[in-house]
């Protein structure tokens, strides 16, 4: 007996249970014939989507405050195996750089509270302008945070990478509080060479921050950046294969993120990895993309 079609991303959960794993966002309407079937449409998009992946940052939520019926309308579309994990609106990190957010920050968490089954870490990114001179706010921040919610802090000044006091700070306050520092690695991107547009378009986009392996929370946030074919991140994502296994081991519970400089690339990128970790650890494989599935087969997943 198959299950209608229509029912995807909730008829089910995701058989991936050890860590969480997604890319960038779930709408990339390129990937219909790709990754998606070559049918679906824009409100199909999510559903087929979560019957792959498990988690999504939800990076339209730092330019954007959705409605709390879009809010809603995601939640019933994914089931609580899966894990949104939007970033803070850019008004509270960038503009008002922290300074006399807590109202702002509790109302925009409170858009979620009909999905609160279905949040994984909220992603405070920071300006690359916010130094250690600031951490009075970031600290003031922290101390606010609703405790039942969890959340993973991305620094890109320099001073937070100084392996000395001003970092030890940060990493005592995310430990103190049970926050994980969110790794950006772009060190894949960053090294290579030639004229390819994506690349060199996300080269002049993305920062180039040193890798810091040390958790300071129990739920690792990796942001990993590369190339935009297997061959040329093999190494990187081997690497990154090793250490999430180790975590898992550990009983910490990852959740990895994977950019493409070209976005048509990265369910490929993330399939690869999670069939890297599945070398390391027993880990179900990653459900067939919808588009490689038969019509009646899609409303297993």
């Amino acid at each position: 007996m198959f299950l209608d079609e229509n029912r995807i991303g909730h008829a089910m959960s995701n058989p991936i249970k050890k860590y969480h794993i997604g890319l960038t966002q779930w709408g990339y309407k390129e990937w219909k014939g790709n990754f998606f079937r070559e049918n679906a449409k824009p409100a199909d998009f999510l559903k087929q989507y979560a019957s792959v992946f498990n988690s999504v940052e939800g990076n339209t939520t730092f330019y954007r405050a959705p409605s709390r019926e879009t809010v809603k309308r995601w939640g019933e579309q994914v089931d609580d195996t899966f894990k949104f994990c939007f970033k803070f609106p850019q008004g509270i990190t960038h503009y008002k750089r922290l300074k006399d957010v807590h109202d702002d920050v509790l109302s925009f968490l409170e858009l979620f509270d009909p999905i609160r089954t279905k949040l994984g870490p909220f992603h405070i990114q920071l300006s690359s302008q916010f130094s250690y001179n600031e951490m009075d706010k970031l600290e003031r921040l922290v101390e606010m945070l609703p405790v039942h919610l969890h959340y993973a802090i991305e620094v890109r000044h320099p001073d937070y990478f100084d392996k000395g006091k001003q970092e030890r700070h940060l990493t005592d306050l995310l430990k103190s509080y049970g926050i994980d520092r969110v790794v950006f690695d772009t060190r894949r991107l960053h090294a290579l060479s030639g004229n390819e547009p994506s690349v060199r378009e996300a080269q002049r986009k993305k920062p180039q921050t040193p890798v810091r392996f040390e958790t300071t929370g129990n739920k690792p946030f990796i942001r990993f950046v590369g190339a935009n074919d297997i061959l040329n991140n093999e190494t990187y994502l081997k690497e990154w294969a090793i250490i999430t296994a180790d975590w898992i081991r550990e009983g910490k519970h990852p959740y990895m993120f994977i950019h493409a400089p070209d976005t048509l690339q990265a369910p490929a990128l993330a399939r690869y990895f999670h069939s890297e970790l599945a070398k390391l650890i027993e880990l179900t494989p990653m459900p067939a993309w919808p588009s490689e599935r038969k019509d009646e087969q899609l409303g297993l997943f």
